[in-house]
């Protein structure tokens, strides 16, 4: 974030560094035993590891480093208060009287060079000073980081650090080592990846909140040989003391630590620790419980399911940022609980003039990603949009498109209003918009059944439309299905525009050239329905339009009107393909539906439009659910569907309860 400062002053500091004859002595390598060293001045030439020589770089595994990185270690700032008191009970001096009122990392620096700090002093000095710059703005925090690397101070008290490292007790030696990373000291230079070495020599000696601490720092650095071996060696020391850990903060932040590549025994370890500590967990235990687990790649049900059970008696005790992840995070573990996603969408719903614009859309965009439709969220989210479409950038236009098309949510009364106001608020910025946007954006409206003539003209420019043959493989063939699709509509729905439009072949790409393989278990089961009827006949994948792939067309007789009407509520009678017989198309759908609901999402929604046009009934299979349901049972589903007429009113089965 603050790379660009940090640069910056590493470059002006360089000179500084290298010209101080204390900095010109022999380097210090990183792979002497910490517990042996007794860190003389001599060898704490080059902590930066600036300039080095090839000789010395080749006996050390740490590389010179020239620039400075900014990774903000997010661990609890209960643990640092708690640091920060400890030291407040201990014997006061004037130098910790004193560090209590400085207000920036300059302050700090500006102190050490009144009084000398003592070994503990340096950790308290550098704990404080990465306090101080989390109460600042981002650009308050810009300018006191450079000061603070511009200090000549900076460089003594980093050097302090690394001459009494071996006297710096374990929880010192922690939080020095946060500290440091924080505030923005190169992860690869010499003191840090020193610190990290000491890490490894000391592990055994650590205690719970000092492996937690621990954790949560290297959780944010970025790979090392001495992040990587301390990380491994943190495997096992958990690994061998999990019975004893008692806190779940401490057992969340190491599991998070350990991530995906943790194996898949020790994560059913951790999972029986939590477990048996469920008792002990509030409500922040719970929301973070479940981002620990997508973190490391681990679904565990009866975890997910005791921490959703909290979350929802709690809903208005959780902030927006954490309601968010939560829903992220359900995502990650392919998780989802129709009880939870309505109650925070009707929840949210309920505040919706307390919640910004942005935090409205996130929230959509979050619920879009788990296949739910939030119906009264939609609605009262259209209702601002109706009111106020100018206060839509692009970036919101572009998502709040994407999540209404996908959803397929119809909003009745509100639609046209809807849809009219996103239209007249993208009219401004379809000029400025890419090409690649400028298509998902057609496309989206072409799922809505919306076409508005400005974007359709503007899309198909020639000038437009050159710029799509340079398209890689990568983005080709989506950008080649959003083309048809716009095709069939402007053929099928035939939208009334001002002049016509046609999309041209150069940008369509090859028609379907194979089909996907069949459903064996569908297809065996549509047999069983007509073996006993008579005039009924099966077509078996069959593909209309060079685009649509129909699991089944089943033709049979038609009925008298008035049956066909009550029993498959189609009444567009000028669908059929002619007088005397019926076609319905049997379409298998995998993850095609609004979550917990048989509502088709937009790309299947939008075949159903266009094979209605056609002359096609349909029946849409929801694989999830009908695959693994008895034969029998499956069978008496599609013949309810296909013939409602010898079943009366019962032809829907239970497809409205939530599946997996």
């Amino acid at each position: 974030m603050f790379a660009w400062v940090i640069e910056e002053v590493m470059r002006r500091s360089l000179p500084f560094c290298s010209c101080r004859s204390l900095w010109q002595q022999h380097s210090f390598r990183a792979t002497t035993s910490i517990k042996d060293a007794s860190f003389p001045g001599q060898q704490m030439a080059h902590i930066w590891a600036t300039r080095q020589s090839q000789t010395s770089l080749s006996r050390s595994p740490v590389s010179s480093v020239r620039f400075y990185s900014w990774d903000r270690i997010q661990s609890e700032d209960l643990e640092v208060k708690e640091h920060l008191s400890s030291r407040q009970s201990q014997r006061r001096s004037p130098f910790r009287d004193r560090l209590q009122h400085c207000g920036s990392p300059s302050d700090v620096l500006d102190l050490t060079s009144q009084y000398a700090p003592t070994v503990r002093e340096v950790s308290n000095c550098l704990t404080h000073m990465w306090s101080t710059t989390k109460r600042m703005s981002d650009e308050q925090r810009r300018c006191e980081l450079q000061l603070m690397f511009e200090h000549p101070a900076f460089h003594r008290l980093l050097q302090k650090a690394m001459n009494n490292l071996g006297q710096l007790r374990s929880s010192d030696l922690v939080y020095s080592l946060v500290g440091m990373v924080s505030l923005g000291v190169p992860q690869r230079s010499r003191v840090v990846q020193t610190y990290l070495r000491a890490c490894q020599e000391k592990l055994n000696d650590f205690n719970e909140k000092e492996l937690s601490i621990l954790a949560s720092c290297l959780q944010h650095m970025k790979g090392s040989p001495n992040v990587d071996a301390l990380k491994k060696s943190m495997r096992l020391v958990v690994e061998a003391r999990l019975p004893t850990i008692k806190s779940v903060m401490a057992l969340q932040t190491i599991m998070r630590l350990l991530g995906k590549d943790a194996p898949l025994d020790l994560k059913s370890k951790l999972e029986r620790k939590a477990l048996s500590m469920v008792d002990e967990f509030t409500l922040p235990n719970s929301q973070y419980m479940i981002s620990t687990m997508a973190t490391m790649g681990f679904n565990s049900k009866p975890l997910l399911e005791f921490c959703t059970k909290i979350i929802k008696e709690n809903l208005h005790g959780i902030p927006f940022n954490r309601l968010l992840e939560v829903l992220n995070s359900c995502r990650e573990l392919h998780y989802r609980d129709f009880d939870l996603l309505t109650d925070i969408s009707e929840y949210i719903t309920s505040s919706v003039d307390i919640w910004t614009k942005k935090q409205l859309i996130l929230s959509l965009s979050a619920f879009e990603k788990l296949n739910f439709c939030p119906t009264t969220l939609m609605e009262a989210f259209a209702e601002k949009v109706i009111s106020h479409p100018e206060a839509l950038t692009l970036k919101d236009l572009l998502c709040v498109l994407k999540v209404y098309s996908s959803l397929n949510y119809d909003l009745q009364h509100q639609r046209q209003q809807f849809l009219d106001s996103l239209s007249q608020a993208l009219d401004s910025y379809l000029p400025k918009m890419s090409e690649f946007d400028l298509l998902r954006t057609v496309y989206s409206l072409c799922l809505l059944g919306h076409f508005p003539s400005a974007p359709l003209e503007e899309l198909l420019q020639s000038s437009r439309l050159e710029q799509f043959k340079t398209t890689g493989p990568t983005h080709l063939l989506s950008q080649e299905r959003m083309f048809q699709t716009l095709n069939l509509c402007l053929s099928l729905d035939r939208p009334p525009l001002p002049q016509p439009l046609t999309v041209p072949k150069s940008v369509l790409g090859d028609p379907v050239a194979s089909s996907p393989p069949a459903n064996p278990w569908l297809l065996h089961s549509l047999r069983s329905v007509l073996q006993d009827q008579a005039d009924t006949m099966l077509q078996e994948l069959e593909v209309v339009e060079s685009f649509y792939l129909i699991d089944g067309v089943i033709t049979k007789p038609l009925p008298n009107q008035t049956s066909v009407t009550e029993a498959s509520g189609h009444a567009e009678e000028a669908s059929s393909p002619a007088e005397s017989s019926q076609r319905i198309a049997v379409i298998c759908a995998p993850q095609s539906f609004c979550y917990g609901t048989s509502n088709p999402r937009g790309p299947v929604a939008v075949k159903v439009r266009h094979l209605k046009i056609l002359g096609y009934d349909h029946v849409l299979v929801m694989d999830q659910r009908m695959q693994f349901m008895p034969e029998t049972k499956r069978t008496e589903f599609l013949r309810r569907q296909i013939f409602p007429e010898h079943h009366g009113s019962g032809a829907q089965l239970e497809m409205e309860q939530p599946g997996p």
